[in-house]
């Protein structure tokens, strides 16, 4: 009887300095594993020598696919990409800076063998993370999921785990150009299980996720699951419309009384509050036309320059 295939995709963006560490643990414990592995390794374009090292283990190990982007397209073009090119009955993917710790994989295929066709990791910790992260990252999810239809867990990752079935519904469904896979994997529906782990921190080299990186990412994941914003537009307009109201009636009343107040200052004031609300509303809804003319022009979602295996050779 033929093992079950677990493919293992894995993003890679400057690594250099970690993936060896990364490969050698990986290996060691997907050894141990009752299941033939495949390890997809995504070269997400990166610019140091992290893809001569992916194309070493390729040509050592036929266990290892080596798939180079033309370019840089993203964490999350290089997950999707992964699992369209994954042949498994089952897909776990994971970060290549073993702050999604190797040692799990075990007990996420025992979670997958019990029935669930998804297991989604949930961060209780994080070794690197200080007050800072703490409150931005429960920020992101208090306000994703109050602005949302969806509930989504709070601190879950790009690590989890899927079966053949919901990485078809990935592959033929849902490929938006704006991105939440730790999200759409979370409404596709299926049997989901959860495990909470601890995130050590980075065995070498720096995170490539800068303050803007971050923002522009929480943003575009709200626009992906929430039309909320654009209601900004009436509920401003509701606010406006009331303090017009009562601007009238005051000025009336003052009127009245003969202590008319002077309207320089207080149409200055309510004008540049009211431009100022405005221009934000068609920033958003600038944002959502964006979105909508990126799907429009159907681009793909990435470009594969080559894939490195030994079967190739």
């Amino acid at each position: 009887m033929n093992k079950s295939v677990c493919s293992i995709v894995v993003s890679v963006y400057n690594e250099e300095a970690v993936i060896d560490q990364f490969y050698s643990t990986l290996t060691e414990i997907v050894t141990k594993l009752k299941y033939t592995v495949e390890i997809l390794f995504v070269n997400d374009g990166s610019t140091d020598n992290s893809r001569q090292l992916l194309d070493n283990y390729a040509e050592k190990d036929n266990r290892v696919k080596a798939i180079h982007f033309s370019r840089n397209f993203g964490h999350e073009a290089a997950m999707i990409a992964g699992i369209d090119n994954a042949c498994g009955d089952v897909i776990i993917c994971m970060d290549a800076d073993l702050q999604n710790p190797p040692q799990l994989l075990e007990s996420m295929l025992n979670k997958y063998t019990e029935g669930n066709d998804i297991v989604t990791m949930v961060r209780e910790g994080r070794a690197d993370g200080g007050l800072y992260k703490r409150i931005t990252s429960s920020l992101f999810y208090s306000v994703i999921n109050h602005l949302s239809d969806t509930q989504l867990k709070q601190n879950a990752s790009d690590f989890f785990l899927i079966s053949k079935k919901v990485a078809d519904v990935l592959r033929n469904n849902y490929r938006e150009r704006t991105r939440f896979l730790r999200g759409f994997i979370q409404i596709v529906g299926f049997k989901t299980a959860t495990m909470p782990y601890y995130a050590p921190k980075r065995a070498a080299g720096e995170s490539k996720y800068s303050f803007m990186k971050l923002a522009h990412f929480a943003f575009n994941s709200l626009v992906s699951f929430s039309k909320a914003p654009l209601k900004l537009g009436i509920y401003s307009g509701l606010l406006f419309s009331l303090l017009s109201v009562a601007l009238i009636i005051f000025s009336l009343v003052m009127w009245i009384v003969d202590r008319p107040v002077s309207g320089y200052t207080t149409i200055v004031i309510f004008l540049s509050a009211f431009a100022g609300i405005l221009l934000i509303v068609v920033g958003i809804i600038g944002y959502y036309i964006g979105f909508i003319l990126d799907e429009v022009k159907g681009r793909p979602l990435y470009i594969i320059q080559d894939i490195k295996h030994q079967e190739d050779k």
